[in-house]
């Protein structure tokens, strides 16, 4: 146990001890950090306590910004501050316990301080190793009898993903803009992706590199794995499915990847290993091992959105679900001489189970956008909506919990611009122009705003400041998505429809007031 108070159900018991990067107001300067109930020690003040075989010599490690140093360190470094924490924190050791003064500037309070990605990343790998997603997703593009690749039951797939759009958790995603087909006999678009997907992953850290041109064994590759984050890698499926061939994935991926503030370092999971899946047919030499390096780790999604009392989980999975584990990932990543560094993240690739509610996406979840998913008081969704939260959270389930991290808490905010459509609202009749999106997007409800007006008329979200028209007006803008409306009639009279007076001069080229009343029509 641990003289710091730990709540029974707590996420960071005495026996995770993940890693973090952490500010606060106070002491802006970044610095790493150990979790311990609500509770974050501060490694740099206590460096000097590092006096082991290893970290005796290397206690500068402690007062870097990221933990890139303290990984390339190697495993007997990792299991020395593990087992030196972990008594340190114990309620038999006095070291800490008793000196109050050294208490006073070593813990910072988790809800006060500010968390930054953990390690500068220098390079970032997304693998793609869950059979069931794989076959998921192969179905619905290629069909049942091409559902897996040829080559996906022999190798590791995987491509290279950005690793300067890697963002800490609670970090939002702006809604990513690009070309996009719907029509194969139409030419492409140009706007916001309107499929904004999550997906599931877990990832891991690089220790110690490898030379350049010198792969690293499989049976040394647990030795170059310093510990896990959950991650949200956001995912554009319109913009993904016109540009993916013949090179794979580009702007539907690279525009943000979130992953979870603390590294829980695999020491921590061990006890929660289990048998590696079987594969069949064998692997090649290079991809066997006898280790066991599955782990049983639960999972959860759960997203909360505008008007939402609530979260509402939409997935409960497991990492254990894995075709392909982390030592085949690493080795295959280097079995052409590809250098890696300390600090490199490799990520698992979205991980589906076999039943339905186990998929890690949703467009798994709601099978390519033919049926929708329940979120409870009326609350559906196909893909992600402006202002959703994604909530990932994982756990270990034991008499003796070694993990139980609430890890990561990525908020989406796909755009800084709520996505409207340039619309005129006049009671005149104006000629057919021809249609321009500003900031295409999912659909909203109508935004109605008149010169002289304080506030949006009936708004479920204002217009942005550049979206706003600008007077002199002669009528008002209305902000809708284009699949909500072409041509709107309105039976009644622009002044009963609106509280506010606008000018009644007909704009330049107007084919005249129309007895029947008003219409919205697409600029």
């Amino acid at each position: 146990m641990s003289f710091v108070a730990v709540a029974e159900d707590s996420d960071f018991p005495i026996h995770n001890l993940p890693y973090g990067v952490f500010s606060t107001p106070g002491n802006p300067r970044p610095r790493i950090g150990v979790a311990i109930g609500d509770q974050i020690l501060d490694l740099s003040v206590i460096k000097h306590l590092f006096t082991g075989p290893v970290l005796s010599k290397h206690q500068d490690v402690f007062d870097q910004p990221t933990l890139n140093s303290f990984m390339g360190l190697g495993q007997a470094a990792w299991k020395e501050a593990r087992a030196f924490l972990q008594n340190l924190l114990s309620t038999s050791h006095a070291r800490l316990r008793d000196d109050t003064e050294l208490q006073r500037r070593a813990f910072t309070a988790q809800a006060s301080a500010v968390m930054h990605l953990p390690a500068a990343i220098g390079d970032y790998t997304d693998f793609y190793s869950s059979r069931q997603h794989a076959t998921n997703v192969g179905i619905m593009f290629r069909g049942k009898e091409n559902a897996l690749m040829p080559n996906w039951l022999h190798v590791p797939v995987g491509y290279h993903g950005r690793a300067s759009s890697v963002v800490v958790s609670g970090t939002p995603i702006r809604r990513p803009m690009g070309q996009m087909s719907s029509d194969d006999s139409k030419p492409p678009v140009y706007g916001a992706c309107r499929l904004l997907d999550l997906e599931l992953e877990m990832a891991f850290f690089v220790g110690p590199g490898n030379n350049f041109g010198e792969p690293i064994p499989i049976s040394r590759a647990h030795e170059h794995i310093f510990g896990m984050v959950l991650m949200n890698d956001w995912s554009a499926r319109d913009i993904q499915k016109w540009e993916y061939v013949p090179l794979g994935p580009f702007l539907g991926k690279s525009f943000g990847t979130t992953i979870s503030p603390w590294v829980v370092p695999m020491e921590a999971l061990m006890p929660f290993v289990v048998p590696n899946p079987e594969q069949d047919p064998k692997p090649l030499p290079y991809l066997r091992h006898d280790r066991p390096y599955t782990f049983d780790i639960s999972l959860s999604v759960s997203l909360k959105g505008e008007g939402m009392s609530r979260a509402a989980t939409v997935c409960k999975s497991n990492f254990k679900h894995m075709y392909w584990t982390m030592l085949q990932q690493l080795a295959h990543h280097t079995v052409n001489g590809c250098n890696l560094r300390p600090g490199d993240l490799l990520a698992s690739g979205t991980i589906s189970g076999p039943e339905p509610e186990s998929f890690g996406s949703l467009l798994e979840l709601s099978w390519r956008g033919t049926k929708a998913i329940e979120l409870g008081d009326g609350h559906t969704r196909k893909f992600l909506l402006d202002g959703d939260e994604v909530i990932i959270t994982a756990s270990c389930v034991s008499p003796d919990p070694c993990l139980r991290t609430l890890a990561c808490r990525s908020v989406g905010s796909p755009s800084a611009h709520a996505h409207t459509l340039s619309v005129t609202l006049s009671p005149y009749f104006l000629g057919p122009v021809l249609g321009r999106c500003l900031f295409c997007g999912p659909p909203l409800d109508p935004i109605l705003w008149v010169q002289g007006a304080e506030r949006p008329f009936k708004a479920s979200r204002p217009l942005c400041a550049a979206a706003r028209p600008k007077p002199p007006l002669h009528a008002g803008t209305a902000g809708v998505c284009p699949a909500a409306v072409s041509v709107l009639p309105l039976e009644t009279g622009l002044r009963s429809v609106l509280p506010f007076p606008v000018c009644s001069r007909p704009p330049p080229g107007s084919l005249g007031p129309l007895a029947s009343g008003v219409h919205l029509l697409l600029l």
